[in-house]
């Protein structure tokens, strides 16, 4: 910094606040210097800054799978989010191991960051029980109750969404495919569940179809195994991500059944490869920029209050809509064409609920 100051002509502590992003300096000023931080090629010690002011300038994001699409493009706007901020993320990939998030939750990534993004999948309650003493933000839903503060959409409103659209083009026979153990999962099975009894249509426990986790082949092996059996064809499926509707459209094209003239798909994630599926998929888009921005203040605030750690609230719903595309859209009143099979008396017989 001397050396920029003495390149610019002006004092150490004005180079520090053009550094700094200080609004108080006047235009020539900030671009003189900036002339010379450019000339000089100069460089902020990141390191030597945080021994100064306790700071590191970093913010750690751990998600599941850096190799699910969604993933990757929240991880994607929180950078571009950071960086209006002057901020660097780091990113972490926990594999969904529920060890590796009880350890962040417990403050296992504070040393390399000044606060925590974490997308969590598999922590339970009882891990959130003792409060942080960080700055720490989760992002999507998880059952911590309202301890800690929360970024993501609203899931059951999502999922009652996808269903209430596919009750519109005439579906009834609705496959849910992805309940697990998860938050997530329970929440977009009540989502669906909602809207069945919205429009008088009766639930039944087999087309509620369970996946060990939210992937393309997952997707893909349980559809061929519900086509397979000896039920009659359902009329739609909604798929709890979009990497289980992709597995389940190709699914779906190897049986030789039609999307969506007999079977209607859509999901939740709007990820990219959503719009250049074959077809094209139906999908629930969050507003992951907003997702980013909502999570990085909610940081911010926690950092410059006197408390040690995050305060609980409640949940920060951010927006999302439904991108309806061809996977979805049935010719109206189009009978579903049941490929050679018999209505079986398993759907009749099915009980209510449960699953």
């Amino acid at each position: 910094m001397r050396d920029v100051a003495e390149h610019a002509g002006v004092s150490v502590r004005t180079v520090s606040n053009v550094v700094s992003g200080y609004p108080h300096v006047s235009p020539a000023t900030r671009a003189r210097v900036q002339r010379s931080l450019d000339e000089l090629g100069y460089r902020m010690d990141y390191l030597a800054r945080g021994l100064r002011s306790g700071r590191t300038g970093f913010v750690a994001l751990a998600v599941p799978f850096l190799a699910e699409p969604y993933f990757a493009e929240l991880a994607q706007a929180v950078v571009k989010a950071a960086a209006r901020r002057g901020v660097t993320v780091l990113i972490e990939s926990t594999g969904g191991d529920s060890e590796v998030e009880r350890r962040i939750l417990a403050g296992g990534l504070t040393n390399v960051a000044d606060g925590v993004l974490l997308s969590a999948l598999t922590v339970p309650p009882e891990a959130a029980a003792v409060q942080p003493d960080f700055p720490l933000v989760l992002l999507g839903e998880h059952g911590v109750g309202d301890r800690l503060p929360r970024v993501g959409i609203d899931n059951v409103a999502a999922a009652r969404t996808v269903v209430e659209h596919l009750l519109d083009q005439g579906c009834r026979r609705i496959v849910a495919l992805g309940r697990n153990g998860s938050e997530n999962g329970r929440q977009r099975t009540e989502g669906y569940r909602q809207a069945l009894a919205a429009a008088r249509v009766r639930p039944v426990n087999w087309l509620v179809v369970p996946v060990d986790d939210w992937t393309r082949k997952q997707g893909y092996d349980a559809v061929r195994r519900l086509l397979d059996g000896s039920g009659p064809l359902p009329d739609a499926v909604f798929a709890f991500n979009d990497a289980l509707a992709i597995g389940a459209l190709r699914a779906l094209d190897a049986s030789g059944v039609r999307v969506p003239g007999e079977v209607a798909v859509a999901s939740i994630d709007d990820v990219q490869e959503a719009a250049y599926a074959h077809p094209p998929l139906t999908s629930i888009a969050p507003d992951l920029d907003v997702i980013a921005e909502r999570a990085l203040t909610l940081l911010e605030e926690q950092a410059a209050s006197q408390d040690a750690g995050p305060a609980g609230s409640a949940p920060d719903a951010a927006p999302f809509r439904l991108v309806v595309r061809e996977s979805s859209l049935r010719a109206p009143n189009a009978p579903n064409v049941p490929s050679g099979r018999e209505a079986s008396p398993r759907l009749a017989s099915a009980g209510e609920g449960g699953q």
